[in-house]
């Protein structure tokens, strides 16, 4: 049986593309090689989201629908492909991982940053990042989608924190995640009427045929005369309008909504560019259009215009395939496309399979374009994608930044224990590096491998020592090895994820979300939970399935589980609030901690249970940590038992590797002179939540006044614990 321990009563997930290069500079519109030796080598940086290893046929998964990515795979085939490579369970942890080569128990980001979440659970300006990192080498940096790792909620820096944290340009998302989508399709219809956003096409319910108005009030007449087309709601959605099914354009209906987010293709759009900060309204073109394309687009335009006399970094964070699914223009998707295809329900568990499908795809093809337009590959005669890693002087790395989301994992991996969990399916990802310092290129390498490590890679493609140039420990070790010697040794000796939850004011946490017979606090608000298929039951709870409350909303699974024991109805699985997972070359122990609700005692308890697996990275059928193969249910062998103790012990080190250190808000070892004064101005200035409000009474209270100051004069001149790194 599981090995239990039972605390206290409680009262209250990129894909990086890299193609390593020592021929010459890419920039000035030409990606192509201008010569040995000139300068460091550029880096183009893809992050696919929500796309975990079981999605990738490139590592020999997929399942029997794999989606099609033919440009990702071509460059697979030109570099190493990592197989075993480990993120963290959600988008921001795992973003931080790789930008900041920390894990989450040094960044204190456990779970998707959500509106109220607080500095102490963003990313430090204090830290250093890969942009700043690569300024010692004189790199540009820029970054192209979703953000997710800091603000703009609960951050002096609003809307400005990629430039704070050292990007010089930037054009995307903030908070990273899109809006739910306005089934309303811009105020045309009442709400719940089209589940996708759009009006599909007749045989659908909708028209094939109508008046598409843009914000400006022009209007033109959009048909569909083929199959082969969009519907024409989608079409004009695509092209950033409205379209009002049946009609010619004309007088211009009232009920036209511009302001209404729309999922994939109305987003507050915010560029940043030397330092000055643009936050484009919904009613702007460069707002409307569906998001891959923007982020192609952007991404494009920079690089092009680069000077070739300075080295660059983009990095192109793909908000795709992410939820909420909504189908992409149908030319992204040459595989999947089909007409019955806008009819499909966006709400729906497997036409949204499908759906994540086709916008993958669509990425996929977004980012052949990318490497065409910039000159990075070309276009053979049968339209196939021609790269060759020595052509230009730049690495393209490709990763996940974390596991695919339950419902779409496919077969043969654990949609249960997948995205938001530290078991295989929601933290193994695909990571691709090509390039000429590639040895016998389109191999793989089976060697232990943590998003943290890319932070050092990164340096390593600058010239830049990271442990030496970084003022705090980090966890990263070498990636370089293994392109350059395909005999390399394995450098780490264990692997470590963890998820949780982060900082809220006052000990705060995300609502209660039911998805199917669970329940999380995972998803950030409503819209979230319900954009992942959920019932929201937090506050503003509107379902009738869930126990009245007098309209408060629960705000923990436990009190769920309360409601529904009183009210005489069956009780949900809980599923693990912190999740965290240690392996070696073999084994791989799972510690989860849980709520329960104690009918006894009618209040809610934590139980800590963990699992020990036997995993590998087989084909097509990898050994995963699925309930039927925990080692610990039985009496468990010398060896087993042995890996057990050891892991056990290397997973407590690991967790208590940086404790909180009162008074150092810059967490740069010491509480000093330096510390008194950065509180001084955030608490003049601000006032609100920083890393400089330290914990009173076990919480935050999401202010930086004078408590926090009192908390750093009281411990000036003291040295921190330096936890040093376990690999």
């Amino acid at each position: 049986m599981r090995r239990y321990i039972r605390m206290a009563a409680m009262g209250a997930v990129a894909i990086t593309l890299l193609a390593a290069c020592g021929g010459g500079s890419s920039g000035g519109g030409d990606g192509q090689a201008e010569g040995p030796g000139t300068r460091p080598p550029n880096i183009l940086f893809v992050v696919m989201d929500d796309v975990g290893i079981d999605q990738m046929s490139a590592f020999g998964y997929g399942g029997a629908t794999a989606p099609s990515m033919p440009n990702i795979n071509a460059v697979a085939a030109a570099g190493v492909r990592f197989r075993n490579t480990w993120s963290m369970p959600e988008c921001s942890p795992g973003r931080a991982a790789f930008f900041l080569g920390r894990y989450p128990t040094r960044t204190r980001i456990y779970q998707a940053i959500g509106p109220n979440d607080l500095a102490n659970s963003q990313v430090s300006p204090y830290e250093t990042t890969v942009p700043k990192l690569l300024k010692r080498a004189n790199y540009e940096s820029a970054m192209f989608g979703k953000f997710h790792l800091a603000g703009p909620e609960n951050n002096e820096a609003g809307n400005a924190t990629p430039s704070v944290l050292g990007w010089d340009h930037f054009y995307g998302w903030i908070g990273g995640l899109p809006a739910s989508i306005d089934s309303t399709a811009g105020g045309i219809a009442a709400e719940k009427t089209y589940a996708c956003g759009f009006v599909p096409g007749k045989a659908a319910g909708g028209a094939d045929s109508g008046a598409c108005y843009r914000a400006d009030y022009s209007c033109t007449t959009v048909s569909r005369t083929s199959p082969l087309q969009d519907a024409a709601g989608l079409q004009c959605l695509s092209a950033g309008g409205i379209f009002v099914p049946g009609q010619s354009c004309g007088k211009v209906p009232a009920t036209l909504d511009f302001e209404r987010e729309n999922a994939y293709y109305v987003s507050p759009l915010v560029i940043i560019d030397g330092g000055k900060v643009t936050e484009v309204p919904l009613t702007d073109a460069r707002a409307r259009g569906y998001r891959t394309r923007i982020e192609t687009d952007a991404a494009i335009d920079w690089i092009k215009s680069r000077p070739s006399s300075r080295p660059w970094m983009a990095t192109v964070s793909y908000s795709a395939a992410h939820t909420p699914w909504q189908q992409p223009p149908r030319s992204l998707v040459p595989v999947s496309g089909n007409a019955l295809s806008d009819g499909w329900d966006c709400n729906g568990t497997l036409t949204g399979r499908l759906i994540q499908d086709q916008m993958t795809e669509a990425m996929d093809t977004e980012f052949g374009r990318l490497l065409v337009e910039t000159g990075l590959a070309r276009r053979g005669d049968d339209g196939r994608l021609q790269y060759d890693p020595k052509a230009a002087n730049t690495v393209i790395v490709i990763v996940g930044d974390n596991g695919t989301l339950g419902s779409a994992v496919k077969l043969p991996f654990s949609g249960s224990r997948a995205k938001g969990t530290a078991y295989q399916t929601g933290v193994w990802d695909p990571l691709i590096i090509a390039g000429p310092l590639v040895a016998q290129p389109d191999r793989e390498v089976d060697h232990m491998v943590n998003m943290v490590d890319l932070f050092q890679f990164f340096g390593e493609v600058a010239g830049i020592d990271a442990h030496a140039a970084v003022p705090r420990t980090i966890d990263s070790v070498a990636i370089l090895p293994y392109l350059t010697h395909p005999d390399q040794p394995s450098l780490r000796t264990i692997n470590f994820t963890i998820g949780g939850y982060n900082q809220q004011a006052d000990g705060g946490r995300n609502g209660a979300c039911v998805i199917n017979t669970s329940c999380t606090q995972i998803p950030v608000s409503k819209s979230v939970c319900e954009d992942n298929q959920g019932t929201w039951w937090g506050a503003g709870h509107d379902d009738p399935s869930v126990v009245p409350d007098g309209g408060a909303g629960y705000g923990s699974c436990w009190s769920v589980n309360q409601a529904l024991y009183k009210a005489g109805r069956d009780q949900l699985d809980i599923l693990p609030e912190i999740s965290a997972a240690i392996r070696n070359d073999r084994y791989k122990l799972v510690r989860n901690t849980r709520q329960a609700y104690d009918a006894a005692s009618d209040s809610g308890t934590t139980v800590v249970t963990e699992e020990l697996y036997e995993v590998d990275q087989a084909t097509p059928t990898p050994l995963l940590d699925t309930p039927d193969r925990d080692l610990l249910a039985a009496s468990p062998s010398a060896e087993v038992n042995a890996a057990y103790v050891d892991l056990r012990a290397r997973l407590d080190e690991m967790l208590a590797a940086d404790p909180d250190c009162p008074g150092d808000g810059n967490r740069d070892g010491v509480v000093d002179a330096q510390d008194l004064s950065n509180w001084s101005r955030l608490a003049r200035d601000w006032g609100l939540s920083s890393v400089y409000d330290f914990v009173i009474g076990s919480v935050l209270d999401g202010r930086t006044n004078d408590a926090d100051g009192q908390i750093v004069r009281n411990n000036l001149g003291k040295t921190c614990p330096k936890s040093h790194g376990i690999y």
